[in-house]
């Protein structure tokens, strides 16, 4: 039997630390103490992407322009990444947030999750056709329930969209499970493949989004953020690195 541990430890360092440019990505997972995280980043290359930051407001965490003249394409780069409803907290990759969210606004079915990204495709930014990456955790029952799902361009026709999605049990303390858009650099951008990764999540948020934030490669990474859920489905905060705030 694999050691999760030792695996997160693992994936870490070759996949963030390594990693030139893993793109997005996001874990969920909980701190030593139980209490519910949420990580979330983006990079970027160029000078649309880089010309962000994320602004949260209560649950909710999104993205704006640092200098909205300078937007060339908002369709892919602004969105909300962060949304909630009681017991619910998701988060993505792009407006696909958005979609998940209302699904859940018409009933409450672990399974909207699914329905809702399958009215959905990879994004169209050909001819990296970056992956939607999202993830949910749900914890409006006595068991948590979370759900990961990758909407990727297929190999053999990127008109079409392979769609993976994972019901994993909840990681134990200090642990999370998580997905990037990019498996690293090149052109066209490699996309990520196979199961979520075990990541590390162990400290108070603060020390949570200081080691993502120092681990992403200091000339793409963007903006990163963390959210805490005091178990089980209390109230949540978010805490939030940008690049531009600290730029010079």
């Amino acid at each position: 039997m694999s050691d999760p541990r030792s695996e997160a430890k693992t994936a870490f360092t070759r996949h963030l630390e390594q990693n030139a440019y893993p793109g997005r990505g996001l874990v969920i997972g909980r701190d030593a103490s139980g209490d519910w995280l949420q990580v979330y980043w983006i990079m970027g290359r160029s000078a649309n992407s880089r010309n962000r930051r994320f602004v949260a407001d209560g649950g909710t965490l999104r993205t704006e322009p640092l200098d909205a003249a300078k937007m060339t394409d908002p369709s892919l780069v602004i969105y909300e990444a962060m949304l909630e409803r009681p017991g619910l907290y998701l988060v993505s990759n792009g407006d696909q947030t958005r979609t998940i969210h209302q699904a859940f606004g018409a009933g409450g079915e672990p399974w909207r999750f699914e329905a809702a990204l399958a009215t959905r495709e990879r994004e169209p930014d050909a001819p990296n056709y970056t992956p939607r990456i999202s993830g949910l955790l749900d914890l409006r029952e006595r068991e948590p329930r979370l759900a990961l799902s990758i909407l990727r361009a297929s190999d053999s026709d990127p008109a079409h969209t392979d769609r993976s999605f994972h019901r994993p049990a909840p990681p134990p303390p200090g642990l999370g499970l998580g997905l990037t858009t990019y498996v690293g650099d090149g052109s066209p951008l490699p996309p990520f493949r196979g199961d979520p990764l075990w990541l590390p999540l162990e400290g108070a948020p603060e020390a949570v989004l200081e080691r993502y934030w120092d681990a992403l490669h200091a000339e793409n990474r963007v903006a990163l953020a963390v959210k805490r859920i005091a178990a089980p489905g209390g109230p949540s905060r978010i805490w939030v690195r940008n690049a531009a705030d600290h730029a010079g």
